[in-house]
């Protein structure tokens, strides 16, 4: 008896919050409500048959439940029966795929006017590549890419001059017109996810995989890697931005060709020499920093690093929050660098200055730190040296008070909070690892026992 109520109250309150659940698809903005469909039919497939079994298993304990005297028959097969279920299971199978069939049927077949993007994955980052005038994208080879080429573009196709390179995690498309989105990746199987766009695609490496859609509301949408790729994939986000034909043409004449990056004078560290004038005041003529006046060790961090950092200096992508004193400071001093020229420069300069190591000011367990590195190792290296490819800057040598400053910063939102500093963010999803102020003395004791010289040959011969 008590079987039989059970399952008759799990019927109810499944039924009760299936229709009353505070959960259910985020608001569609593209074409593909079919999607919706086949997945609300497959609901009440699945439901009609959930609700019709358990109340027949309760009905059938009551019924049949034991009584003294009475035995129970057995019957071994019922044909009629089991045609029965084998028609109505048929049924009930064909009514949830026969409609995904047609909805992939038109899921595969890609309208003739849609435009080209490409979207590539690697560990943790997003990047898109556009065609140019030519409407067609350039060939590109794994071999090829460099800090100076992350897409790997050939430069010997004349079909990617004109291709259109965006580095950051965000990108436009324009309202109410289909676009294929081509699928590449540098490393590991990625997936392509935007929740509202109700259509997601694997991306495996060696191949290309596509998706198709055509973008119907105005807005910012959330893009996610859902395929587990690693340590940081759950950090692996990036943004889709929907746009009127006017804002999307504003924002893509911004963009830079592949050309135009390649054009790029190479950096001058001896025009930087001057200009680091600006900076030796707080940071020392060697970049060694001073404590006393809140000045980080810059020596020998990587350029790319530092290039990143002015810039987001200069556009308040860091240093605008309400608390960060000492990034508010770097905000004005970043300013004095009047173009991209100046700062490409300074950081060939600071990343020519030999580095050594910083003075220890905190103090911790190491062996612990040690295990907690466990989380930071995936991006940062084993000896802490810092890899290109993964957006991760070095760590060893560098002063480990302002190293500790910044996990604190992550962890209270102070820093990557602003919504274009994609890795400010990811790191702040990292950092929430780090339990209290203990476990981030901990590890940074363990970093200032690094040393990433031993890892120079083997990282330069990976590219990063």
């Amino acid at each position: 008896m008590a079987i039989a109520v059970v399952l008759v109250l799990l019927v109810v309150g499944s039924v009760i919050f299936h229709f009353m659940s505070p959960w259910w698809f985020t608001p569609i903005a593209s074409n593909w409500g079919t999607m919706d469909d086949t997945v609300i039919l497959t609901f009440w497939v699945t439901g009609i048959v959930f609700v019709v079994v358990n109340l027949f298993l309760a009905w059938s304990v009551m019924r049949y439940r034991h009584r003294k005297g009475q035995k129970a028959d057995y019957e071994p097969e019922n044909k009629k029966l089991e045609w029965w279920l084998t028609g109505i299971t048929t049924v009930g199978v064909a009514a949830m795929l026969a409609p995904g069939l047609f909805v992939w049927g038109k899921f595969v077949v890609v309208p003739k006017e849609a435009t080209i993007v490409e979207a590539v994955g690697q560990q943790w980052h997003w990047s898109f590549r556009l065609p140019g005038q030519n409407g067609e994208l350039g060939f590109t080879d794994e071999s090829l890419i460099t800090p100076d080429n992350p897409f790997g573009v050939d430069p010997a196709d004349p079909n990617g001059l004109d291709d259109i390179l965006i580095a950051s995690p965000e990108l436009h498309l324009p309202i109410g017109k289909p676009v294929k989105v081509l699928l590449r990746s540098k490393d590991v199987l990625h997936n392509f996810t935007v929740t509202q766009f109700r259509v997601k695609m694997d991306i495996v490496p060696g191949m290309i995989t596509y998706l198709w859609l055509t973008p119907t509301v105005i807005g910012e949408y959330e893009l996610m890697c859902e395929e587990l790729c690693g340590l940081a994939h759950f950090a692996m986000r990036g943004r889709v931005v929907v746009d009127s034909q006017e804002a999307y043409d504003t924002w893509l004449t911004s963009q830079s060709t592949f050309s135009q990056t390649q054009a790029l004078a190479a950096a001058d560290p001896a025009a930087g020499a001057t200009q680091y004038a600006v900076c030796m005041a707080c940071h020392g003529p060697a970049g060694e920093g001073n404590q006393a006046l809140n000045a980080p060790r810059i020596a020998g961090q990587s350029a790319w690093y530092l290039q990143r950092q002015l810039n987001n200096f200069r556009a308040g992508v860091r240093g605008a929050h309400e608390q960060d004193t000492f990034g508010a400071q770097m905000r004005a001093f970043a300013a004095m660098l009047p173009d991209d020229t100046a700062i490409r420069n300074v950081a060939a300069h600071i990343a020519s200055l030999p580095g050594s190591m910083a003075q220890s000011t905190v103090t911790g367990d190491v062996n612990r730190g040690k295990t907690l590195y466990s989380n930071c190792v995936a991006c940062h290296g084993a000896s802490a040296q810092g890899i290109w490819a993964l957006n991760a800057p070095r760590l060893a040598q560098m002063s480990d008070w302002y190293l500790e400053r910044q996990l604190n910063n992550f962890r209270s939102g102070i820093r990557g909070a602003h919504r274009q500093d994609y890795y400010g963010r990811q790191m702040a999803f990292m950092a929430d690892v780090l339990a209290d102020e203990r476990a981030i003395d901990d590890l940074i004791s363990y970093i200032n026992t690094l040393k990433p010289e031993d890892n120079q040959v083997l990282a330069s011969r990976r590219g990063f």
